[in-house]
This record gives structure tokens, sequence and C-alpha cells, in this order.
């Protein structure tokens, strides 16, 4: 009998997820933050790949242009490189912000969205006691 108390002790509770309470749910937590954790990185790579590295690119590109041209003033010790810093740096922020449509879809997708709410299959005791004790408030007549 002494030799299942310390199991008891040493079993951990399921962890809690913390910032996003609606995805809650205590059997199936692990799997829910992988795959979670798995959109982001994906989304993460391909905004930069497709969206924040190109317009960076490109728009230090125009600004060399720009500065070559005339058209922009120059840095009489630096040259073109603020200007085209300056560029760089707003168009991989556009970029990476222009991504943030394609990502909303892909967790919508998966059944993580504002449009489609996730919802966890797994009810305990408690849950069911607060479902029919609301069930059994909502079907109570109000006028006496």
């Amino acid at each position: 009998m002494s030799a299942e108390t310390p199991k008891e002790e040493n079993q951990t509770p399921p962890p809690v997820q913390v910032g996003w309470p609606m995805f809650y749910c205590p059997s199936s937590q692990v799997h829910s933050d992988g795959e979670i954790a798995k959109i982001r990185k994906e989304c993460k790579k391909e905004s930069f790949w497709y969206r924040a590295l190109p317009l960076s690119l490109g728009s230090m590109l125009v600004a060399q242009g720009l500065v070559s041209k005339g058209i922009l003033s120059a840095n009489p010790k630096l040259g073109a490189l603020p200007k085209m810093a300056i560029a760089g740096v707003l168009g991989f922020g556009i970029g990476k912000m222009s991504y943030i449509g394609e990502c909303q879809k892909k967790f919508q997708k998966s059944g993580y969205g504002p449009k489609k709410k996730r919802h966890c299959h797994h009810v305990c005791k408690e849950c069911e006691a607060k479902l029919k004790s609301k069930e059994k408030e909502g079907s109570t007549p109000s006028g006496s």
C-alpha cells in the first residue's frame, strides 16, 4: 500500500495551456501544442522565403537604382547604404505582414481559427455536471 503512494505523488497533472483557453483540452493538449508549433514554424519559414526576403531585396535594389539615377540623394560618407538599409528593413517588415492572411488560412484549415471553433471531444465528469446544470437552468420556466 505504501508503494502506491509514491507513484501518485510522482504523477504530474496535465499541462495547462496559457493564452489560448478556448483550445484547452486535457486529453489532447500535447497534440494541439505540437500542431500549433508546426504551423507557426511553417508560417515563419514561408513568410521569410516567399515574402520578406524577396521584398527586402527588391526594395534595396530599387533604392540603389533611385540613388544612382540621382532621384534620391546619397549620403556623403556612406553613399546609398543608409537608404538601402531602410528600404530593406521596410521591405522585410511589409513582407512578413503580408503573409499574415496565409497563416490565418493555415490555422483555419487545421481547425484553429475564428470561423471554425475547435471543441474538445473529451468530456470530464466535472464538465458533464456543469453542462447538465446549465441545461436544467435553461429548461425551467422563467414565469410563475
